[in-house]
């Protein structure tokens, strides 16, 4: 079943993950007990083949970058951003990047964000974008907003369903904000990305942007 809900078919973005099929609870409650796990070990979990050696990783990496002061934050993060070719599935990402890339770069310079959404991968696009939730949590949407706008021509429906998710999270905390991005780019948005960014918003208003009278 893991192999089907994540893609793994040949020529599909998760093609070739191996999977044990162990439930991300029970991965989750493990790496409670392994939270303190030397970074060289985690490490190596984090480069494995099997997706869920790779969940456990990050969920201590999770945990040990909000416990750690700023020089432990420094290397988990530079671990993190070297190692992204092995945070390849959406769950990995969307799991890590919020607490770990975008707390890091709270209060500095935003430049990797910008270099993640110019990237060939996927994966790092996403992480680009789903990075942004650390700041639309403290009600900051200028990141959010810019690399949406870099991520409007995206090819790939994970990044169209990530960018509308961010933006409908904005939608949920500022309604205006969110509606003021929709205004100047709905027409020319993907409609995956859209109806995600519109989710909850009145059914009469949905209408509106989806027949293009907004």
């Amino acid at each position: 079943m893991s192999r089907r809900f994540f893609k793994t078919g040949p020529g599909e973005y998760g093609e070739g993950d191996v999977f044990l099929g162990v439930r991300v609870p029970r991965v989750r409650a493990v790496a409670r007990t392994y939270r303190s796990l030397p970074l060289n070990d985690v490490r190596r979990l984090l480069r494995s083949r099997i997706h869920e050696e790779r969940l456990f990783a990050l969920v201590i990496l999770t945990h040990q970058f909000s416990k750690a002061g700023p020089a432990g934050k420094k290397r988990i993060f530079d671990l993190y951003s070297s190692h992204t070719r092995f945070v390849n599935s959406w769950d990995l990402v969307d799991g890590s990047a919020p607490h770990i890339v975008g707390a890091y770069l709270d209060r500095r310079s935003k430049q990797p964000l910008y270099r993640f959404a110019r990237s060939r991968s996927l994966w790092e696009r996403r992480i680009a974008i789903m990075a942004t939730l650390h700041f639309i949590r403290r009600r900051e949407f200028t990141e959010t907003f810019k690399i949406a706008r870099m991520l409007l021509a995206d090819d790939e429906d994970l990044i169209h369903k990530a960018v509308g998710w961010m933006l409908r999270e904005v939608g949920n905390r500022d309604v205006s904000a969110a509606q003021g991005f929709l205004a100047a780019h709905y027409a020319i948005m993907p409609r995956t990305m859209l109806r995600y960014a519109i989710e909850k918003f009145p059914e009469r208003t949905r209408r509106r942007y989806l027949e293009g009278t907004a």
